[in-house]
């Protein structure tokens, strides 16, 4: 295949990477490359909002990590969930829309030393690609709902449609128990008990797709690539490269219908393969802590030891319920005229049990009186399963997840060989801090506090996982670790930061450091991770970085 020329190239065609090709390509001067490993978004369970179910872990559309043994999780592995087709993660996610904290980007801006990051510099980022139902003619939208909010853009955010009433004794519970009512968790101070927003239109998934490429793939100057492995990227030479002693970065290395090919940018590529395919493309290009690179005979292009280093993820610690004389997914859907309901409800409304999120009810709170701020979030559901993948249990039940929002624990992400078809090792580390055993077991105790009020007790709650013979700091951290999942948020791992920092990969505008001609736009940027679920925060850096990047041209 001939050797073709763009201006830039995207890799990765998932949440930032779709948003990102949106906006460069918008300038019909840009001739943009969008290169995606998965296939099209055409598998029907995509669309269907319960299809996560059969989308994660399936190899039509997850790349289906695993990641090592942990011995903060007693030594188990867990499935690492990262989307393989177009609209990446969020063709497979939790459709959950959640900012964080605005403590969390000023944290940044201080990570960086570049108030761009700071959260009033990052909400207009946020609202420019939104259109929040609550704002459409009709809608309920008060004037400070206004303020955090847009409408029109392309990134849809609905109500869920549907309610469960054991959830909403859940939370009254949850009131009972100290936590307020929220309206809003998106305003920058996110505590307290409301159900969850979705990325969702009409009961069907909404991912970056459909919003960002949709229509606008047919573009002259827009070529999208699925199906493409990105093989490594390729750099000229220090002494050519008219940056001093900076590498340039000048294109990538695909396999594209059986043949290898190269293809140039005369501007810049863009790595938004996600927090564990960023750091993997780089190291197998040379990029990355030198001791690893020669261990498996690449050649050090830029010695940066930070990357794949400062993963960061959500744990979340399950507790499940067996409830009394509540109406449960679990008995809903064990039986064949169960399933039919539900099918034929999804059929006529797009509602009931077909158009749910992974969670419903949400709440941000406190694990213990030490902490200033929310720390912990809930993702409750009305169902109860042994483990991910596994049959519903037959007793009616809810399960009550908690994760700790700021893990100090600290992950990597390290290549195994030079060959880019193997699966990087996926290291979490899991509860390996103090600081995270006692948040993991504070949790455990705020949801026991949940369970113990009025609005809830009525139920006659039995904890099955883990169990109240668990009582200590000690047992209920091992504990966590018996029944901890992941919520699939890997971030951190080309971590921005100060020139100074030797462990930051790139600098506040996302720049590779030392490397000329390259950066990285996706969740693996984030030097902290964000207090609330990833994928909204993702789409707000990509709209940042997609403003430089055309500034820059």
């Amino acid at each position: 295949m001939a050797e073709q020329e763009f201006d830039y190239i995207i890799v990765g065609a998932g949440t930032a990477g779709c948003l990102l090709a949106n906006r460069l390509s918008a300038d019909p001067a840009n001739r943009v490359l969008l290169i995606e490993a998965g296939g099209r978004d055409n598998y029907h369970w995509i669309h269907i909002p319960v299809g996560y179910l059969y989308c994660i872990d399936n190899p039509r559309t997850d790349w289906c990590f695993r990641t090592e043994a942990d011995p903060g999780l007693n030594g188990r592995s867990l499935i690492y969930p990262r989307g393989k087709t177009l609209g990446g993660c969020s063709s497979i996610n939790g459709m959950l829309y959640i900012r964080g904290q605005s403590r969390d980007y000023d944290g940044w801006a201080e990570a960086t030393g570049d108030d761009a990051w700071r959260w009033e510099n990052c909400l207009p980022d946020f609202m420019k690609h939104e259109d929040h139902c609550r704002l459409d003619a009709g809608g309920d939208a008060d004037a400070a709902h206004r303020d955090y909010h847009g409408h029109g853009g392309e990134w849809r955010i609905e109500r869920q449609r549907l309610s469960w009433q054991v959830l909403d004794d859940f939370a009254t519970a949850a009131v009972e128990a100290g936590i307020p009512r929220t309206r809003d968790f998106n305003r920058g101070d996110n505590e307290g008990v409301d159900y969850f927003e979705v990325n969702q239109r009409a009961g069907w998934r909404w991912n970056t797709s459909k919003a960002f490429l949709r229509g606008v793939e047919k573009r002259d100057n827009l070529t999208l690539w699925h199906s493409t492995q990105v093989l490594g990227l390729d750099f000229q030479p220090d002494d050519e490269s008219g940056q001093g002693d900076e590498p340039r970065c000048t294109g990538v290395r695909v396999e594209r219908g059986g043949e290898s090919m190269t293809v140039r940018a005369h501007r810049e590529v863009i790595l938004s393969a996600g927090a564990i395919g960023s750091p993997q493309l780089l190291q197998l290009s040379g990029i990355g802590p030198a001791d690893l690179l020669r261990e498996h005979d690449i050649r050090v292009i830029h010695d940066l030891p930070g990357v794949g280093e400062n993963l960061q993820d959500h744990l979340q610690i399950r507790s499940v319920y067996k409830v009394k004389g509540a109406k449960t997914l679990n008995t809903m859907a064990n039986s064949l005229m169960g399933k039919a309901r539900i099918g034929l409800e999804y059929v006529l409304k797009r509602s009931g049990p077909m158009s749910m999120a992974p969670s419903q009810l949400c709440a941000f709170t406190r694990s213990s009186d030490a902490f200033e701020h929310p720390n912990i979030e809930y993702h409750v559901q009305p169902l109860s399963l042994p483990a991910f993948g596994q049959p519903l249990d037959d007793f009616p039940a809810i399960t009550a997840s908690v994760c700790n929002l700021n893990p100090t624990s600290r992950g990597t992400v390290r290549i195994k060989s030079a060959d880019p078809r193997q699966a990087p090792a996926i290291a979490t580390h899991y509860l390996s801090t103090p600081e995270d055993r006692k948040v993991a077991a504070d949790s455990l105790r705020v949801t026991r506090r949940i369970a113990e009020q009025p609005a809830f007790a009525k139920y006659s709650p039995e904890e099955v996982k883990p169990g109240l013979e668990y009582q200590s700091d000690d047992d209920l951290a091992r504990l966590a670790g018996d029944i901890g999942t992941t919520i699939f948020h890997p971030v951190g791992t080309t971590k921005m930061g100060r020139d100074d920092d030797p462990m930051a990969v790139v600098d506040s505008h996302l720049r590779v450091r030392g490397v000329a001609g390259l950066r990285v736009v996706d969740a693996s940027v984030m030097p902290t991770i964000t207090s609330g679920n990833t994928n909204s925060p993702t789409l707000m850096i990509a709209e940042k970085a997609a403003r430089w990047i055309l500034d820059a041209g």
